[in-house]
């Protein structure tokens, strides 16, 4: 079976790998001119957290996120499994007590138990909650590796070009455009989120830090080499691209309140994209009818894009449908 997948971003790559690995031939398809020129995935955190996740988003997320923990060392053996600490100042502890009753899979942590897994964080902080299974990874050099892998199963890569996903043609249609296919699914909505990446040699993470604030939650994910990804607002917004003052002002205060050596950071770079969310911020895969959408990952691209890429495969090639995440395109049904 052929089959076009439009999109390179983490939706695409994962797709098109869980086709080929099933006997696909599959080529994608992407219009901007390079690997993750445009894709929201270039500005991910690329955290593997399915049960801090649960501290604001659905079961659903956590069950289809676990599956990642598994994935993504198999497909990229740079993944980190180090676990995630999430962190709150003292005034805030009643933040850091709701997200723990909201979440499981974690242990408790006075001020000495913090300092022995990120000692630069000793003294600073008198509880935390660690979750020992989760990991992360670096968005960009993960992306490359999956393109690596699909050139080498012979899977065609081909950027600056545009495909029609309206037109039935030769090929069936995996959809994974991320905000760019709102033109073919009218109930999809962008999320705005910002990010800054720093270098600050002064201070050492071996894991992603999550610090509660009840104004502009951060998260601080360690890329190696005294490099940190920062993020990331949350903006009721499709607009794409530009950064506010506002939120580098936010963020950078927020790292400020996690260790004042980020005061002397170097900003090496700032970003935002839209991320695609439908309505209840749950993903979906919609049957086309001559193929699928892959689409509403919101802030869980790389969670959620290995257990979306499998049923996604499954259906197109099998027919087997994933009640959880499959629904019909509203513009169908008001057709009907």
């Amino acid at each position: 079976m052929r089959v076009t997948v439009v999109g390179a971003g983490i939706a695409g790559l994962t797709t098109a790998l869980a086709l080929s690995e099933r006997g696909a031939e599959v080529t994608v398809i992407e219009q901007s001119a390079s690997l993750g020129a445009s894709a929201c995935s270039r500005y991910a955190g690329g955290m593997l957290a399915p049960w801090c996740e649960a501290e604001s988003a659905e079961p659903l997320v956590t069950r289809l996120g676990e599956e990642a923990l598994d994935w993504w060392p198999r497909h990229y053996p740079e993944t980190v499994q180090r676990g995630s600490l999430v962190l709150a100042p003292a005034r805030d502890a009643p933040d850091l007590e709701r997200f723990a009753r909201r979440t499981t899979q974690h242990r408790r942590l006075d001020a000495e138990g913090i300092a022995a897994l990120e000692p630069d964080l000793e003294g600073r902080f008198a509880a935390g909650l660690f979750f020992p299974r989760e990991a992360h990874l670096d968005p960009r050099r993960a992306l490359a590796a999956l393109a690596g892998t699909l050139t080498h199963r012979g899977v065609l890569l081909r950027f600056g070009e545009s495909a029609d996903v309206s037109a039935p043609g030769r090929d069936l249609i995996a959809d994974c455009r991320g905000f760019a296919g709102a033109d073919r699914l009218p109930d999809l909505r962008g999320v705005k989120g910002e990010m800054l990446i720093l270098r600050c040699p002064a201070v050492s993470l071996s894991r992603p830090v999550r610090l509660l604030h009840p104004r502009f939650p951060l998260y601080v994910v360690p890329r190696g080499d005294g490099v940190f990804m920062l993020g990331a607002t949350m903006v009721e917004s499709g607009e794409r691209h530009r950064v506010t003052a506002r939120s580098v002002v936010e963020l950078l205060s927020a790292a400020y309140a996690l260790h004042p050596a980020f005061a002397e950071a170097e900003i090496l770079e700032m970003g935002a994209d839209a991320r695609p969310a439908f309505p209840d911020n749950l993903p979906r895969i919609r049957d086309l009818g001559h193929g699928v959408a892959v689409n509403g990952l919101f802030r869980h691209g790389f969670l959620l894009s290995p257990a979306l890429a499998r049923r996604a495969a499954d259906f197109i090639l099998h027919g087997i449908e994933s009640p959880e995440v499959m629904d019909e395109n509203p513009r169908q049904q008001r057709s009907a």
